[in-house]
């Protein structure tokens, strides 16, 4: 395996996880390149189920290392849970997670605006979006300045001047003591990468949501908040794209969003429920039930081009095998290879 990249070619939620695990099976690295814990990856292992929402699911794999490159936004709260969950599964972590030290950091403050603001286009809640404001606006706190204490409280400090909501002392000590036991894991990730590609080591980078929530190619302003097409996976690592092998998009036989936007091809609402229903549909962060409808090859003709996707895999075509009528359609054809799913007549 080269270095490959996998999105999404819809609204998010396609099953990338399950591909990635497989794929993690040949990869020497998994990275994770953007979004944060508004994303969620499940993946079912025996009987145990694993819902991954900043760490690659590659961490599931013995010997692999995983990393969150800068691209990614973290809770340092919700990152060390899952860390905990995983430990209390059995999971070990020790050696195999690497965060970059320039990742931007969701403090208290985001997830309050996050929640006044989102709510019209139907976000987590869980600051994502506002952190990333953040780093735009160049006021950002990263995963580095965790570690060094008179950056963090003159940043906090500065962040909240003139605010009586927050206690910007408080703040300032719980994310220094997040930091300390963060430390170990941070690396300057674009480093680590670079030198391994020149040691021809296997790279699955692993990416969040989907195409459609890209912030630039995506059904705007419904989106997310950063760019969840292949693109990112080079600059939310410091990774060049001439080192880029394949991209590989993942689409459902049907297609999913969550929250608000456009969806033409939306069910009615028995249909709705009834595939709703069978394929789970319901997210993994939230547990919000998803909108359901046909699949739409005009989205995924979308997410070939601004992804160059080399290839295409169909999930929950089994969703469908209990419907009255199929008929076989060609969808997209990606150089050469014609892809076919099934779709109601």
């Amino acid at each position: 395996m080269p270095c490959i990249v996998v999105v999404g070619a819809q609204w998010g939620d396609e099953g990338k996880g399950k591909i990635i695990d497989i794929l993690s099976r040949d990869a020497d690295i998994i990275v994770r390149y953007q979004g944060g814990n508004n994303a969620g990856h499940t993946v079912v292992i025996g009987d145990k189920e694993f819902i991954l929402h900043l760490i690659p699911s590659g961490i599931l794999r013995k010997n692999k290392l995983c990393i969150i490159g800068n691209g990614v936004v973290v809770d340092p709260e919700a990152l060390l849970s899952e860390i905990e969950v995983l430990e209390e599964k059995g999971i070990k972590i020790d050696g195999n997670l690497m965060i970059s030290e320039s990742s931007h950091v969701i403090l208290p403050y985001h997830k309050v605006i996050d929640k006044r603001r989102g709510a019209k286009i139907g976000t987590t809640g869980r600051g994502i979006g506002p952190c990333y404001i953040d780093k735009m606006a160049r006021c950002g706190i990263r995963m580095i300045d965790l570690v060094n204490p008179e950056s963090l409280r003159k940043k906090i400090y500065a962040n909240l001047e003139g605010s009586s909501e927050f206690n910007a002392e408080q703040i300032y000590n719980d994310y220094l003591n997040y930091g300390k036991k963060i430390k170990k894991y941070l690396a300057n990730v674009s480093q680590v990468l670079n030198k391994a590609i020149a040691k021809k080591k296997d790279i699955l980078f692993e990416g969040a949501q989907g195409t459609l929530l890209d912030i630039d190619h995506g059904t705007y302003p419904y989106v997310t908040s950063s760019n969840a097409t292949a693109g990112g996976a080079c600059t939310g690592t410091g990774v060049g794209p001439a080192r880029i092998d394949r991209v590989i998009g993942v689409v459902k036989a049907y297609t999913t969003r969550v929250g608000e936007g456009p969806f033409p091809t939306e069910f009615k609402k028995d249909l709705m429920e009834k595939i709703r229903t069978k394929g789970k549909e319901f997210g993994a962060t939230t547990g919000r039930p998803r909108r359901c409808g046909w699949f739409d090859a005009i989205i995924v003709k979308h997410a070939v081009a601004v992804n160059g996707l080399d290839e295409i895999v169909v999930t929950k075509l089994d969703v469908l095998d209990e419907m009255d009528k199929k008929k076989s359609v060609q969808v997209i054809n990606i150089k050469g290879s014609f892809i076919k799913i099934f779709q109601r007549t």
